[in-house]
């Protein structure tokens, strides 16, 4: 995959020396954005699932993001050509047709992300890190390091309180099967905290 942040940023370079062409190309990865935000409240007004949430953004890429983006393709080849060999534009061009298979597969499925910035933030913790500690001691230190940052980022990308979710899942390790530690990944466990809390919350009571 390719980062739209990533190809986006390399126009919003270019806007100083070539303003209409960059303009153009921005003002499509701006609708790219529109239709991922929309289709997102779209799933929180409806209170979807992940997994269809994920069914919906799909549909909406496919029908919306799709065109806009081969349309854009087809514009970019025509550009390459006209533009000035190694100006800000013809760069920004070029990284763009260099990267677009890789630019268009976020619309192949609807997990996937239009960009890579959330795991950009989830990264800077660790590069904050870096300035309070250079050594974590043994690989097996740095292997557990990397685990519990995954699982602290995963938390917060998925809205849940890191501190509850690591208490809950160590207090039950112990005495957890291996064949059903996947139950304990942040996502799993999440849906089935929701599904309790369903459960125990009482009916309204019948007034008809």
């Amino acid at each position: 995959m390719a980062c739209w942040a990533h190809a986006r940023r390399k126009f919003f370079e270019a806007q100083k020396t070539d303003p209409a062409r960059a303009s153009y190309v921005l003002a499509v990865i701006r609708q790219l954005y529109a239709i991922e935000k929309k289709a997102t409240e779209e799933s929180e007004r409806l209170r979807l699932p992940l997994t269809e949430a994920w069914d919906l953004r799909l549909r909406w890429r496919q029908e919306q993001s799709v065109p806009l983006l081969t349309s854009l393709g087809q514009w970019l080849e025509k550009e390459r050509d006209q533009a000035l060999p190694k100006s800000p534009i013809s760069e920004a061009i070029g990284y763009a047709l260099n990267q677009w298979q890789a630019l268009l597969r976020y619309t192949t499925q609807g997990f996937l992300a239009i960009d890579n910035n959330a795991a950009e933030r989830a990264l800077r913790a660790v590069a904050i890190g870096r300035k309070n500690y250079l050594f974590f001691g043994s690989d097996g230190g740095g292997q557990t390091a990397a685990v519990l940052y995954s699982l602290v980022q995963t938390c917060k990308r998925l809205q849940i309180e890191p501190w509850r979710y690591l208490k809950d899942v160590f207090e039950r390790l112990p005495m957890c099967p291996g064949e059903r530690l996947g139950e304990l990944l942040p996502d799993r466990w999440a849906a089935a905290q929701r599904a309790a809390a369903e459960a125990s919350t009482p009916s309204a009571p019948d007034t008809g």
